[in-house]
């Protein structure tokens, strides 16, 4: 939509086909190597990227790891590992984004990938659905401390999606079949069914609107 952009991952290799899109088709793009569970990353790429760019407007909060095992077998390091990935990194990233919009007198729009766990429990998936609530409360709390510094936090909620998280859930031909009949639409979502309400959020005409999550689940949570 004509932003300038800074994208992460753990591997700069990992970015390189994004960066090479967007640049082919006239864009800006930079690559910065960021693993959000190390919290003095989330500062130092969040200022890299405010330095390429020259400063930051728009902010998104999309790294995330699921991993599906019973509540009873869950360790420590398996708890810590998908809380520390989904919301710990997201309010260090949210915070120094902000930082960098308050000392640049910016105003800005943050935007968190929540997930349908935000709202509904899914057993044997208690760390990520407890992460994923814990950022739709951190969406709204900062929402609201943040309004007097222009800054609006929104979340977007998909809801089921072919992703390399998702993977394994979607090779199998039976859960496709009995998750496809809880969807009113009727099939899975495309990524680029998100394109629109992240282009919205993020541009002045959701410029009243903050503290708020949109699913995107093609009914999913309006039929149960």
């Amino acid at each position: 939509a004509g932003a300038d952009v800074a994208v992460t991952a753990r591997s700069l290799a990992a970015l390189e086909h994004t960066t090479v899109a967007i640049r082919a088709a006239g864009g800006v793009a930079h690559a910065i190597a960021l693993d959000v569970t190390d919290v003095g990353r989330c500062r130092a790429a969040t200022n890299e990227a405010a330095s390429l760019l020259g400063g930051l407007d728009i902010l998104v909060n999309n790294a995330g790891m699921e991993e599906v095992r019973p509540s009873l077998d869950v360790d420590e390091a398996l708890w810590d590992r998908i809380v520390d990935t989904n919301l710990k990194g997201a309010f260090f990233c949210a915070q120094a984004a902000a930082r960098q919009m308050r000392d640049a007198g910016r105003t800005g729009t943050i935007i968190n990938l929540c997930s349908l766990t935000s709202e509904v429990g899914i057993p044997t998936a208690v760390p990520y659905g407890s992460s994923k609530s814990g950022l739709l409360g951190m969406t709204r709390a900062l929402a609201a401390e943040w309004a007097e510094l222009g800054i609006r936090v929104n979340a977007i909620a998909p809801g089921y999606f072919r992703t390399a998280m998702t993977d394994v859930f979607y090779n199998n031909e039976a859960w496709q079949h009995s998750m496809l009949a809880k969807i009113p639409q009727r099939r899975f979502g495309d990524l680029s069914d998100l394109h629109g309400i992240a282009v919205f959020l993020a541009s002045d005409a959701a410029a009243y609107i903050t503290g708020q999550s949109i699913p995107v689940d093609g009914g999913f949570l309006a039929s149960i």
